[in-house]
């Protein structure tokens, strides 16, 4: 692949980061000390809906969705959004302002790709609008959820309904007060093949039976306005036409899902590394101990360097991987698919850390974005699929090639 972004993207990259130095970065502690009042943490900021309508007029609008769905999408591929991903990674709440935030860039993919007409229209319109947040509830307490096969919540059909009943957790985005549709992972068939038992289904938030038993922290940090829930599901009965493409289809469609998310979320954890490294290299240039500037100190000018080498081979990586995807298909690209998931999540960690570092006292404190960012990024190891199961499948694929290869 050719590594130079294209005249196109540079526009793009241009566009948004100023958007973002314009309108975002100003307002970055007054958002954030508005999410600090418990009164107010699960309501969005007053002037998040104008940020949005202007981020709109500049055509800065759903711009994740790759070119191959039409008149939905703003036409990039994923090559083209993924220094966008990378921009917006730097400040927490910028993806939102641009309607491409998580869970709702996967909802809507999944929407887009495999829901019904009457779906699109009732529930995945108004998300490309932006007039509502969703939330994709999987994992459950009581399984290892790392393997999907192992999802309990039940979903039984009733005539022409369904009935779910099941207990679900780190359920993102459950809290906002605009989070008004949840797509759910359940078992229509336990009795069948394992990848063919389970069936992913629209369920509205306010549907009776949907209950919020409490709101998960991470690492302490609220994650407001939008959070994560443990939903405990009691006897939910939504029409049956809100299953998504069939029952046993619901592994297929998490499969799907996935790819393009491990894209943005990675190139996302790029632009959080690239940040935490320009904050490290300006404290260090101003700070001293012991009589000379820190960065005097050998050991300081390693962490920056390994720091810059992480981060570039993280970067261009990820890229592979959506030029992969857009040239050859997601399953094609499953083996760089993971090597980025394991890669990204632990370079930003380990970036985030030496900066947090250079820091002392201050990093670990809310004067910066380090802890949080930190926390956010430690929990990208467990998301979308844990180190250990990326690796390995990445670990059994590689070996089946080399023996394949060698018996040719």
């Amino acid at each position: 692949m050719n590594f130079e972004y294209s005249d196109k993207t540079k526009e793009n990259i241009k566009k948004v980061k100023g958007f973002m130095d314009t309108h975002l970065y100003p307002l970055e502690n007054e958002i954030i000390n508005y999410y600090k009042n418990r009164d107010t943490l699960w309501t969005q900021w007053p002037g998040f809906e104008a940020l949005k309508e202007k981020a709109r007029s500049e055509g800065l609008w759903n711009l994740f969705l790759p070119k191959d769905y039409g008149d939905l999408s703003p036409g990039l591929s994923n090559l083209e959004y993924a220094p966008l991903a990378k921009e917006m990674g730097k400040l927490r709440f910028a993806s939102e302002v641009f309607n491409c935030s998580a869970p709702d860039t996967g909802n809507m993919e999944v929407l887009a790709k495999y829901g019904s007409p009457e779906q699109q229209e009732k529930w995945l319109k108004p998300l490309m609008a932006g007039k509502i947040r969703s939330a994709f509830l999987m994992t459950e307490p009581d399984v290892a959820s790392s393997d999907a096969t192992n999802i309990q919540t039940s979903i039984r059909k009733d005539g022409d309904h369904y009935i779910l009943n099941g207990r679900k957790w780190w359920s993102s985005g459950m809290m906002s007060e605009h989070c008004k549709i949840a797509i759910v992972m359940g078992k229509t068939a336990p009795d069948a093949p394992k990848h063919m038992q389970q069936s992913q289904i629209l369920v509205p938030t306010d549907t009776p039976g949907v209950e919020i038993v409490r709101h998960m922290n991470v690492f302490g940090y609220d994650d407001s306005p939008e959070g994560h829930a443990e939903v405990r599901l009691n006897n939910v009965r939504v029409p049956a036409e809100n299953l998504i493409l069939g029952e046993g289809r619901g592994f297929e469609i998490a499969q799907g899902r996935l790819g393009p998310g491990r894209i943005h979320h990675c190139m996302r954890l790029v632009g959080v590394a690239e940040r935490a490294l320009e904050l490290m290299c300006r404290r260090v240039s101003e700070r001293q101990a012991f009589g000379r500037p820190l960065i005097k100190f050998s050991s300081i000018r390693q962490d920056i360097a390994k720091s810059r080498c992480e981060i570039e081979q993280a970067r261009l990586l990820t890229l592979s991987a959506a030029d992969k995807m857009d040239t050859a298909g997601n399953k094609e690209a499953k083996d760089l698919i993971a090597m980025i998931k394991i890669i990204a999540p632990n370079m930003a960690c380990a970036v985030l850390d030496r900066a947090i570092q250079a820091h002392g006292g201050m990093g670990v404190s809310q004067d910066t974005f380090l802890a949080a960012a930190y926390a956010g990024s430690r929990t990208l190891r467990l998301a979308d699929g844990p180190d250990e199961v990326h690796m390995f499948q990445l670990g059994r694929n590689t070996v089946n090639q080399v023996m394949e290869r060698a018996q040719v």
